[in-house]
């Protein structure tokens, strides 16, 4: 399965987001992608950092964007995994939603909220695991990469591909951070023995990387910071090599499988 990552600015503005998901669908199709990622909140902006508050979202805008991203999905038979705030009633959450060609749109809430995310969202209660095309993907947010628990729950459910949507970004230029980040994915990804591919936004300094990495953490496909642009993987699932092995048995006995 052709796999894509595609990070941006993201921004306050819900039509400008829009229009840079459309920019990553429209080279995604060039590039004949399966299922195309987006960063955390990517279609509304971060609060506080880009609006005000989760409440300042304009849904019904918000509503047009997901109508016009399930027509791409269809056209394009696609699958769209994407950051936005969803509201359930009078709860916000810091969701990431799959647009499907032909199916039920899906949502994973994050549930790690500290800080403002704590300030303005209401912690998930969803797996986050998804199917296309038989393969088992799971999908995490931002500040979940820094709790392996999170991950082994994926482990013990069989994924084979996680996927993590970052807002992380800095009004510095702050390499320690970057690199700090990207070894906290490479720990979850060699912990867990799962390829895990990750994707955030640019502006003003990005400090976590888009990229994917293999089973045991090396580094398979990395974009250059801060600039817009899209990762192209062709995922396969290629059996476990002699040290993957090794961990994959310690795990299965760490997790009861």
């Amino acid at each position: 399965m052709r796999i894509g990552a595609y990070q941006f600015a993201v921004g306050s503005n819900i039509t400008d987001n829009f229009h840079a998901v459309c920019r990553g669908v429209e080279e995604a199709v060039r590039q004949n992608i399966r299922l195309l990622v987006f960063p955390e909140c990517a279609l509304t902006g971060y609060p506080p950092r880009d609006i005000k508050s989760a409440a300042d979202v304009n849904f019904e805008e918000l509503n047009v964007a997901y109508q016009e991203i399930k027509k791409m999905s269809e056209k394009y038979d696609m699958y769209i995994l994407v950051g936005t705030i969803t509201k359930e009633q009078n709860k916000y959450y810091n969701s990431a939603r799959l647009i499907s060609p032909g199916k039920t749109t899906e949502n994973y809430h994050k549930r790690a909220l500290w800080g403002w995310d704590k300030d303005n969202f209401t912690i998930g209660n969803k797996e986050g695991i998804f199917a296309i095309d038989g393969i088992k993907i799971g999908v995490r947010i931002c500040f979940e990469v820094r709790y392996p628990e999170y991950f082994r729950e994926l482990y013990r459910e069989n994924t084979v591909l996680n996927i993590i949507l970052f807002y992380d970004v800095a009004d510095s230029d702050d390499i320690e951070r970057y690199a700090l980040i990207k070894s906290h994915i490479r720990t979850r990804a060699v912990e867990n023995v799962t390829y895990t591919m990750s994707v955030n936004s640019i502006r003003p300094y990005q400090t976590a990387p888009t990229g994917i990495f293999d089973k045991s953490g090396r580094t398979i496909n990395e974009l250059k910071r801060n600039k817009e642009n899209l990762l192209i993987y062709n995922f396969e699932n290629i059996a476990d090599d002699f040290g993957e092995k090794g961990r994959r048995s310690i795990s299965d006995v760490l997790t009861e499988k």
